[in-house]
C-alpha cells in the first residue's frame, strides 16, 4: 500500500506488434490516439482517471509513451498525476514489472485507452466493491447493456447469472495477485486454447462454466481458491461501462454516444 492510500492507475496504451490496422485506419499508429467525437480516446480516459480523487497517480504504459502523448495530447505528459513507462513484452509482463513498485504502488486499478465512454463515477463505484478482495474484475450483466444497446455485439461470458461483458477495469490489491498474472500471461500466449484455460482450474470447474451451473461469482472464487488469491466480479449497472472501442461498429455507436451527451459532431 502506498504512502496516501490512494490507487495508482495503470492505462493500457500499447500497440500490437507489426502495427495496428484498427488505429492505421482512423490515420494513427496507435489506438489510444484515435479521435473520437472531437477527442483522443486516451485523452478521454486520463480526464476520468484524473477526475477520481482516490487515483493519486496514473502510470501510462505503451512501447512507445511518449509517441502516444506526442504533438496536441502533450498536454497529458504534464498532468501531475501522469507519469510515462516503457512497457515490455506482453501486457501481464508489463505489470507484472511494475505492480507494487515505486512506479506503480499497491493498490493498482487496470484500465484500457479505448475506453471512451467510462465515467468517474464507474471507477468510483468499482473501487467502492473491490473489497478486501485481492483481485477485482468489473462487468456489466447483458441485461443491463442490451436494454440500452440491444443491437450491440459484444464478447457474453455465460453463467447460470446470465450473461456479462467485461468493463476493462480491473484491480489487483497486493503481492497476492502473482499468481493471477501467470495465468494472464499463459492466455496472453495462447489466444485461442479457451478450454486448455479453463483446465487449469480443474475439470470439475471447466465443465459448470461451460454447462453454465455456477454463476459468475462461485467460479471466480472457486477459481481463485486454487490458484491461491481471492478473486470477485463487481458488477456495473451502467450500460456505457461495457462498451469499448474494439471494432468500426463499436466506433461508430460510442461516437453517437458521446455526440449525444456533448453535443458535438459525432464525426472524429
Amino acid at each position: 500500500m502506498n504512502e496516501t492510500g490512494q490507487w495508482t492507475a495503470i492505462l493500457l496504451a500499447g500497440s500490437r506488434p507489426g502495427g495496428d490496422p484498427f488505429a492505421e485506419a482512423y490515420g494513427e499508429r496507435f489506438k489510444a490516439r484515435i479521435p473520437i467525437a472531437g477527442e483522443a480516446m486516451i485523452a478521454r480516459m486520463v480526464r476520468t482517471l484524473a477526475a477520481v480523487d482516490r487515483i493519486g497517480r496514473i502510470l501510462i504504459l505503451s512501447q512507445e509513451p511518449e509517441a502516444v502523448v506526442a504533438g496536441d495530447l502533450g498536454w497529458i505528459a504534464d498532468h501531475p498525476k501522469v507519469r510515462l513507462h516503457v512497457s515490455g513484452m506482453g501486457i501481464s509482463r508489463s505489470i507484472e514489472a511494475v505492480a507494487g513498485r515505486p512506479e506503480a504502488p499497491w493498490p493498482v486499478l487496470i484500465a484500457t485507452a479505448d475506453h471512451p465512454l467510462l465515467l468517474p463515477a464507474d471507477v468510483d463505484a468499482f473501487i467502492d466493491g473491490v473489497g478486501d478482495t485481492d483481485v477485482a474484475v468489473a462487468m456489466v450483466p447483458a441485461r443491463v447493456l442490451l436494454a440500452a444497446y440491444p443491437e450491440n455485439k459484444r464478447t457474453w461470458l455465460r453463467f447460470r447469472d446470465g450473461g456479462f461483458t467485461g468493463a476493462n477495469l480491473f484491480a489487483l490489491t497486493g503481492p497476492a495477485v502473482a499468481p493471477a498474472l501467470e495465468l494472464w500471461a499463459g492466455a496472453e500466449q495462447d489466444r485461442k486454447a479457451a478450454r486448455k484455460l479453463m483446465m487449469r482450474f480443474g475439470p470439475c470447474l471447466a465443465l459448470r462454466a461451460l454447462t453454465r451451473t455456477i454463476t459468475l461469482a462461485d467460479a471466480l472464487a472457486t477459481a481463485g481458491r486454487r490458484l491461491g488469491f481471492r478473486v470477485k466480479p463487481v458488477l456495473l449497472d451502467r450500460a456505457e461501462a461495457g462498451i469499448d472501442v474494439d471494432k468500426a461498429s463499436d466506433y461508430d455507436l460510442v461516437a453517437g454516444i458521446l455526440a449525444k451527451r456533448e453535443g458535438q459532431n459525432p464525426a472524429g
